[in-house]
């Protein structure tokens, strides 16, 4: 019987082992799958079909594939402005790609100053002689702006393409607090600074409303502009100005009245979309599907492509989506995680530092931060310019404070110039449910900050003249930047948002342009002429197939429910209604999460900053917050 049980103990470790190995081939394997890059192998004669699924970005959200699998939770999809253009600018001269397809089916937008640069690349192409298509269910403000740039623009018999314009409806809960006998109390300086108005007004100021209607009324004469010149046949002011009497010229049928307000050109399924471009760009020998066409897609396009890397090294950081402290990101920006990447490239011969900012802002602290890893490369006299993308504002203006030059687009949202603090406190919540607070004080800061108690006049003193301390910081930064007195400084700020356009002419800004624009300065100023340098950036991780991650766990379902267009108008109304939850959740997370001292631009249009609060997940964000609400709410 020893012998028989030693057996079978080596059997048992025999199978242990073996289990071991093959559960580490297999995550292996899972990792080979998760990281591998798209093969240029794939690239064909046919059309570069470029598939915008969910949003255009700056920086691409960092997807964990193991933790997505187990949480069933993944970002929307995302794909980078500048790869876009790329590949259009490429496509251009590149004899395989016969014509150019965008596929905005599940098309969700993008930033302004995001969109403009890839119409502009569209225009290029066309230019080349090569025909550029565009195909949707729906067609919304953001997928004109694109589509107004192409040759053929195609809609779904059964879809709809409205241009509705920039505005809408803030949420106001000082109402509700009042009822939930929660005090949120108010810490700002800036008459203009409207992030906090949530929580303390039921309504927009006036003040607020003057500034935000300057903003929005310099967007979208810019949006008019752009979208007009691309397509002059659109009848703009008709769609807007009396939408019903137009679609009902057309007999209610939208899509009807999209094709006579020249909006678009053609309506046809996928299938006659399909066999339009088979005949533009020749049919698909591998697949006899209908609808079918000889095409290569965006990632292998892109890996085929490659990178030059010759001469001088410009260095490029892109902070984007709100600045929080800590190492979150990409797609958030996290401070120590940019300031860590900078530090670590000091070391790596950089000639020249480019910082692309598209951020609101956020945290003061991790703002300073990464102005402070910025700073030690001018320091070293290092040349530094800064290019804004859709939105540089608040603490996304803070960061470009040490940098020598500040590149802007007109339709870039800057300034914002202000700070601020919300802290609730539940004394009167608490009172309500028969809990009182009380107790002895050696000082007026003793047992400060009572949440529950209230605070101290003392305690709110102090409060108050932090956030006033730390606006003259910001004031006496820009100052020092702009070469600009303190008081001209705080006439344009005081929390005031501004257009590119604005805030060149207030001194904000020193020139029009885009990150080329800024690359080419500081190779100039790193003495490399034009062909003796490349662009490197910072932090970046090549290409892999996320998108095979993210199709696992949201499936085809949740892809085709992220459509702007979703089939009808009901449909858009429908996913409104949807996100107003997430929207909710995440204001109570905003009041309920306090962070410290914020530099935030709330009042920055939403559909710029969305890209870093677009996380689809099993659980909604802010669930517990939601739950304390309803629980005092219940009482």
């Amino acid at each position: 019987m020893s012998f028989v049980g030693k057996v079978w103990k080596i059997l048992v470790g025999i199978k242990d082992g073996l289990v071991l190995v093959f559960m580490l081939l297999f995550f292996v394997a899972l990792f080979g799958v998760l990281s591998a890059r798209p093969n240029p192998g794939q690239v064909r004669d046919g059309a570069l079909l470029i598939d915008l699924d969910g949003i255009v970005v700056e920086e691409k959200t960092a997807l964990d594939p193991i933790e997505a699998l187990l949480s069933r939770s993944a970002p929307l999809g995302e794909t980078r402005a500048r790869d876009i253009v790329r590949a259009l600018d490429a496509a251009a001269t590149d004899t395989r790609v016969k014509a150019v397809v965008l596929d905005m089916t599940t098309f969700l937008g993008g930033g302004q100053v995001h969109l403009k640069q890839i119409g502009a690349s569209m225009d290029r192409v066309r230019k080349a002689g090569k025909p550029v298509l565009t195909y949707a269910m729906g067609y919304a403000d953001d997928h004109m702006l694109l589509a107004a740039h192409a040759s053929e623009v195609w809609l779904d018999p059964q879809g709809v393409a409205v241009i509705a314009g920039p505005g809408g409806s803030n949420l106001y809960y000082a109402g509700l607090l009042e009822k939930l006998s929660v005090n949120a109390r108010v810490y700002r300086v800036g008459e203009f600074k409207s992030a906090v108005e949530p929580w303390s007004r039921t309504s927009m100021s006036d003040e607020a409303r003057a500034n935000i209607g300057g903003l929005y009324g310099a967007l979208w004469e810019e949006y008019r502009a752009n979208v007009t010149k691309a397509r002059p046949r659109l009848q703009l002011a008709r769609v807007t100005g009396d939408p019903g009497a137009w679609i009902e010229s057309s007999g209610g049928d939208l899509a009807e009245a999209a094709v006579a307000a020249g909006l678009v050109d053609k309506l046809g399924d996928r299938v006659q979309f399909g066999a339009r471009v088979a005949e533009l760009a020749g049919k698909d020998p591998w697949s006899e599907l209908p609808g079918s066409f000889a095409a290569s897609e965006l990632p292998a396009y892109l890996a085929d492509l490659g990178q030059e890397r010759k001469g001088k090294k410009i260095g490029v950081v892109t902070i984007a989506g709100e600045i929080v402290d800590g190492d979150a990101g990409p797609g958030v920006a996290g401070a120590k995680r940019i300031a860590d990447l900078l530090d670590e490239a000091l070391d790596d011969d950089l000639a020249a530092l480019v910082v692309r900012v598209d951020s609101p802002g956020g945290s003061v602290t991790g703002s300073e931060e990464i102005r402070r890893a910025i700073q030690r490369y001018r320091d070293r006299k290092i040349p530094v310019a800064v290019s804004f993308a859709n939105v540089a504002a608040s603490g996304g203006y803070w960061v470009a404070m040490a940098g020598d030059r500040i590149y802007a687009e007109p339709e870039t949202v800057t300034g914002s110039i202000g700070v601020f603090a919300v802290i609730p406190t539940f004394e009167g919540a608490a009172a309500q449910l028969g809990v009182t607070s009380d107790g002895y004080r050696t000082t007026p800061l003793s047992g400060q900050p009572d949440l529950i108690g209230g605070f101290t006049p003392a305690m709110d003193s102090l409060f108050q003249t932090s956030i006033g301390g730390t606006y003259k910081d910001f004031l006496a930064l820009v100052a020092k930047s702009r070469r600009m007195p303190v008081d001209r400084v705080d006439a344009a700020a005081q929390g005031q948002v501004w257009d590119g356009g604005t805030a060149r002419q207030l001194g904000l800004v020193d020139e029009f342009g885009g990150l080329p624009d800024a690359l080419g300065w500081a190779a100039g100023k790193a003495g490399a002429k034009e062909g003796e340098w490349h662009a490197v950036h910072l932090g970046e991780r090549g290409a892999n197939y996320d998108s095979l991650i993210r199709q696992l766990i949201v499936g085809d379902d949740a892809r085709q429910g992220a459509s702007a267009g979703g089939g009808d108008i009901f449909a858009m109304t429908a996913l409104r209604r949807e996100h107003l939850g997430a929207r909710i959740a995440r204001d109570a997370e905003r009041l309920l999460g306090t962070r410290g001292i914020q530099a935030f631009c709330l009042a920055c249009p939403a559909g710029i900053v969305a890209p870093a609060a677009t996380q689809r997940s099993a659980a909604p964000p802010g669930e517990g917050v939601l739950a304390l609400l309803g629980w005092l709410a219940g009482s």
